[in-house]
């Protein structure tokens, strides 16, 4: 579920915002836009001193035995990977949209249909001397489950703040039912790797 998301900026002021403060924090170098994969840096929001501020962290919770890109919205605060980080580190993951492959292996870019950005539900942790961020997931909506059973939890840029900030919020944005979502095939790609 979700091993890859787009961030493209080009056509969207709140994702050019947000690379324009990593540019000023991290360096203009720092990153580019573009397919996110897991492993690779990129933008997440995440609360400082009651403001939402854009900070630079690697996709994965490096494990012993793997890399951990997604938590279980349903699970995450009982398994002790993910307790902590969904109580007091979570973020928000900006994208344009986010990928999924069929079973025959076609590859589909999913994007809300009003919206030119996509916010999913993170959590972060400090992990081999960096930060590193999950993507919380949750069973998809009928405009994702026939391409894949699972999806990120989605939030309208007006929840941000919320599920940043506010303690009380959080939990339930973790259950709300997800936006119906606009699916387009992209033929030029049918690997995953």
């Amino acid at each position: 579920m979700c091993g890859r998301y787009q961030f493209t900026a080009e056509q969207c002021a709140g994702l050019w915002e947000i690379v324009q403060e990593i540019r000023r924090r991290c360096g203009k170098d720092a990153w580019t836009p573009g397919e996110i994969r897991p492993s690779l840096k990129a933008p997440v929001l995440v609360e400082r001193e009651g403001r939402v501020e854009a900070d630079l962290m690697r996709w994965g919770f490096q494990t012993q035995q793997s890399l951990i890109i997604n938590a279980r919205s349903e699970s995450a605060e009982e398994k002790p990977l993910f307790r902590g980080s969904v109580q007091t580190h979570r973020c928000v993951v900006p994208a344009s949209g986010f990928y999924e492959w069929s079973a025959d292996k076609r590859k589909y870019l999913f994007r809300l249909p009003d919206a030119q950005a996509l916010y999913m539900a993170g959590i972060y942790d400090q992990r081999q001397d960096e930060r590193r961020y999950c993507i919380l997931t949750t069973e998809a909506n009928e405009s994702v489950r026939r391409i894949h059973p699972r999806m990120p939890v989605v939030l309208r840029r007006e929840e941000i703040r919320g599920w940043l900030i506010q303690p009380s919020t959080f939990r339930r944005m973790l259950k709300k039912i997800p936006p119906q979502l606009l699916a387009t095939a992209e033929d030029n790609q049918t690997s995953l790797w």
